[in-house]
């Protein structure tokens, strides 16, 4: 076990951090020059250490130790890897390299301090970055000192030809780190444990982002770091106190404080939601294991529990792990440790492992132990060996100032210098039920990274690639004409109804077709059939799904894979797709492959050998769609609303399925079941075909009517029609656990056409309460409350059927969903009760015409809307009557539309989501 901590010696590895701080604002350059000194203030005194400040933010303390013949100063700055950005990975390690190559008044520190027989060092770590010296402590060695580090925390040179030469001691410093196969290891599991926090990224940093560093960005990084406000000075050992503040606030004062202000760190590693596993392979002998767990950061209360855990296992020779792995001979050695780290760390257990056969029965071992530490039986006298020994240890470092005004860095990179002494005194305090604690919440399977170095003497690896220079790439590539460009076609409802023709193929089928020149030739098909009635269908609404997705997977002469390679020799794509009330075919291909396409589609439907082993596959898919959806809150809320709002009988097409009921009903399909289906229900009973693109029409209508002519449905189809049930209001939370986002649902029903002489109005009201980013809930959740992600409404009624209704939606973190529901049913009530105004009312005409316009830019949504109409016995001449009667909507029809028809106490209200995180 280590005490205190190490501190890391020009820089090194183990785990290092994310960019925990924002960009901020550029710092201003200043010179070690001013017009004012700044006196230092008294602030505390703390086991013989004093604490001063300087007016320019500068941390002093001071550390008197006559018995001492040397004296030691150490200036730790705030910055450490955890505060890189992109792009800057080791840079303050780079950083600490230059700042020894000299400054304004001093040249190479090193030397200089070497003909003082100085003993002298810098170390980067995580959080924090310092230089310190031990001199004699005679003449003025103390002042020089001192001079040397005022001198370089704002004048440092960091010129270009050091930078160059610097840069491969660095490298060189990588290189060999990266020749202990341990401690690449131990790298390796810390960044698979972090996923966001930079402690995940290793303090000596990446080697790319070490060379090619430019030196402004190395001086920026500088300015903003490398200030007095951001800085604590630690003198110890044999001094005058006296003149050496004065000293102090002579070179030090001088410096001003800086105008910019630094933002604090914030970015936090979410819980860890499983186990992660890393594996090592490289040149070596021996086998090493490593397995980590997110724990506190080394301020926390618990983090004394957490090395007094480790401790007990890793203890020589009493350790658990130690008498399990060492003494047995599995493993060579065992060490378990957690790094001084401000924000929450990893205790990190690792075994050097000779043989290759015991490397399993380590692993296991030791994740056996620390997962059954906190309900095994502690002994007091293994806490107070750990308690002995560091108590020991801090006794010792403070009788060595020295030493532990070093040390002092690393408390003062937690935050406050004084948490040295809170640790000591949380060591007398810490218990075997502590210890158990401690293990009991931090040592789970879930929360493991663990990771494998399998030594490897031909390591086969893939290449290190560069991004290609794309000028290099482009040049020369001419342009080519298209050959069809396509016409400028206005896609406004005027147009396509001009343009559309409507008829009735022999073969039964109504069409809707829209030829017109698009660029490349391209071509939208769509051909709906529908099938059964309420009778035929009852209980088999997943039959019918199934059994138009497995017409696309055989024929009685083509394979699946002969479909799959025939589609792209024909530059098409086909599919089919079905539910209670029909299937669809769809189309997309280019003029010249339309008929082939077509030959292959008709094949698919009249001939599809239905192939036991593609049911089976499309199931499983099925099945492990609808079991995920079981623990997905937006499923279960519109699975539950959908059931509570539409009463129909369980065996009904129309009924909506849970994911636990769709997957006992997608089991219990056989391919009897399929065939029995085609047969009774596949045909042409009521078809709507739509074609949008490139095509002649009186060619392609020919080859359907030939390819579809005399394919009748034997059973007639008769349309499920829908009607409204008037439940009353209610309300259901359902409870899914380990859920950070709860889905927010709610609507009611109402008896209304979409030829009511309300409908326009009602449309509106939809679009005012959520149609758009300006509707009064998005305005409400997201843009003042900042509660939801999305958030929105709408209104609808029935083309063919009384059956209408309004519906909203909100997604929110858990901890805001009383606040969120309690909002939109605000919402909803208001519009029922106040006044809407004139401009609120423009804006939401706007927002539903410019919506649909912005829609029928696509070839897609036409064809499907042309197919829609088409079944419904219209054309787009409703729509532009719509329109028209929406355009005349006045404030007075919304507001009494939406006191008649919008019924907040008939709201059924449905929440998904981890209702502990709720409370």
């Amino acid at each position: 076990m280590r005490l205190l901590f190490l501190a890391v010696a020009a820089a090194c590895g183990g785990g290092q951090p994310p960019a925990a701080l924002p960009a901020a604002p550029p710092a201003t350059p200043v010179s070690a020059v001013a017009t004012a000194v700044a006196k230092a203030k008294r602030i505390r005194s703390v086991g013989g250490i004093t604490e001063y400040t300087l007016d320019n933010g500068l941390q002093v303390l001071l550390f008197p130790d006559p018995t001492q013949a040397t004296v030691t100063v150490n200036v730790t700055y705030l910055v450490g890897s955890r505060h890189e950005g992109y792009g800057e990975t080791g840079m303050a390690h780079l950083l600490e390299h230059m700042l020894l190559k000299g400054s304004k008044r001093h040249g190479n520190s090193l030397k200089t301090f070497d003909e003082r027989g100085a003993w002298t060092n810098a170390s980067t770590w995580t959080d924090r970055t310092n230089y310190y010296e031990t001199l004699p402590a005679t003449g003025d060695n103390l002042d020089f000192a001192l001079d040397v580090e005022a001198d370089r925390m704002v004048n440092a040179l960091l010129l270009p030809k050091d930078l160059e030469t610097e840069f491969s001691v660095v490298r060189n410093e990588f290189e060999m780190g990266e020749n202990d196969p341990g401690d690449v290891l131990e790298t390796r599991v810390i960044a698979a444990a972090y996923l966001w926090h930079n402690y995940g990224k290793d303090t000596i940093g990446s080697r790319t982002d070490i060379e090619k560093v430019p030196v402004p960005a190395l001086r920026a990084f500088y300015e903003k770091y490398y200030q007095p406000d951001n800085a604590v000075l630690v003198v110890s050992g044999k001094f005058e106190e006296a003149p050496t503040l004065a000293t102090i606030e002579r070179l030090f004062g001088a410096i001003p404080r800086p105008t910019r202000v630094l933002a604090p760190s914030y970015t936090v590693e979410p819980v860890q939601d499983g186990e992660r596993t890393v594996t090592l392979r490289r040149n070596g002998d021996v086998h090493v294991i490593s397995v980590a767990y997110h724990t506190v950061g080394a301020a926390s209360p618990d983090y004394p529990a957490v090395l007094a855990a480790l401790d007990l296992l890793d203890r020589e020779p009493s350790g658990r792990l130690y008498k399990k792995v060492v003494e047995t001979g599995l493993a060579a050695s065992i060490s378990a440790d957690q790094y001084r780290f401000r924000d929450p760390f990893l205790a990190i257990v690792t075994a050097e492992v000779r043989a290759a056969k015991h490397v399993d029965k380590v692993e296991r071992t030791i994740m056996r132990e620390l997962e059954s530490l906190g309900t095994s039986k502690i002994d007091a006298k293994e806490v107070e060996r750990w308690r002995a020994s560091e108590l020991k240890d801090l006794e010792l470092a403070f009788a060595d100032s020295q030493q532990l005004s070093i040390e002092l860095s690393e408390f003062a990179a937690l935050g406050d210098w004084r948490a040295l002494f809170a640790y000591r005194d949380r060591i007398a305090k810490v218990s075997a039920a502590d210890v158990a604690r401690v293990a009991q919440t931090y040592f789970k399977s879930s929360n493991r990274t663990s990771g494998r170095f399998i030594p490897s003497k031909d390591a086969d690896r893939a290449p290190l690639t560069e991004t290609p220079d794309i000028a290099a790439v482009v040049a020369g590539i001419e342009s080519g004409d298209i050959k069809d460009k396509g016409e400028v076609f206005a896609a406004t409802f005027e147009n396509i109804e001009a343009r559309t023709r409507r008829v009735q193929l022999a073969s039964g089928i109504k069409a809707a077709l829209l030829p017109k020149k698009t660029r490349g030739g391209k071509v939208q098909l769509r051909l709906d059939f529908h099938w059964g009635d309420e009778k035929s269908l009852q209980g088999k609404a997943t039959i019918a799904e199934l059994t138009a997705e497995l017409m696309q997977r055989g024929t009685r002469r083509k394979s699946y894979q002969d479909i799959q390679d025939l589609e792209n020799q024909l530059r098409s794509s086909i599919s089919i797709s079905g539910d209670a009330d029909g299937f669809s075919l769809h189309i997309e291909t280019l003029r010249d492959s339309l008929p082939g396409a077509l030959d292959l589609a008709a094949e698919m439907l009249r001939a599809p050998s239905f192939p036991a082993n593609q049911l089976d596959l499309i199931k499983q898919e099925h099945l492990a769609y609808h079991e995920q959806q079981q623990q997905d809150p937006t499923a279960i809320a519109w699975a539950t609303f959908g059931q509570l709002s539409n009463r129909w009988p369980k065996t009904d097409p129309r009924y909506t399925l849970s994911p636990a009921e769709q997957i006992r009903e997608t089991s219990r399909v056989r391919l009897a079941d399929i065939k029995a289906f085609y047969k009774e229900h596949v045909g042409i009973a009521a078809a709507e075909l739509s074609i949008v693109g490139d095509f002649t029409p009186e060619s392609i209508t020919a080859q359907i009517d030939k390819l579809f002519g005399g394919w009748k449905s034997q059973r007639p189809y008769v349309r499920l029609a829908g009607r409204p049930f008037g439940v009353p209001g209610l309300a259901r939370s359902i409870d899914i656990k380990d859920k950070e986002m709860t889905q927010l649902v709610a609507g009611h029903d109402l008896a209304m056409q979409d030829t009511d002489p309300d409908y326009p109005a009602w449309l509106l009201v939809g679009q005012l309460l959520g149609g758009d980013t300006s509707s009064r809930l998005w305005v409400r959740l997201r843009d003042k409350e900042g509660m939801s992600y999305g958030a929105g409404a709408w209104t609808f009624a029935g083309a063919l059927d009384d059956d209408g209704g309004f519906g909203a939606e909100a997604i929110v973190a858990p901890q805001n969903l009383a606040k969120a529901r309690t909002a939109l049913v605000e919402e909803i009530t208001r519009l029922t009760t106040t006044k809407v105004t004139e401009d609120e009312l423009q804006r939401a005409k706007n927002g539903w015409l410019k919506s649909q316009d912005t829609n029928l830019s696509s070839d897609g949504y036409v064809t499907t809307m042309l197919a829609t109409q088409t079944h419904r016995g219209r054309t787009t001449e409703f729509v532009l009557a719509l329109r028209a009667k929406l355009e005349r909507v006045t404030v007075a029809d919304v507001e009494r539309v939406a006191r008649q028809h919008l019924q907040p106490g008939k709201l059924v209200i449905i929440d998904a989501g981890d209702l502990a995180k709720a409370k």
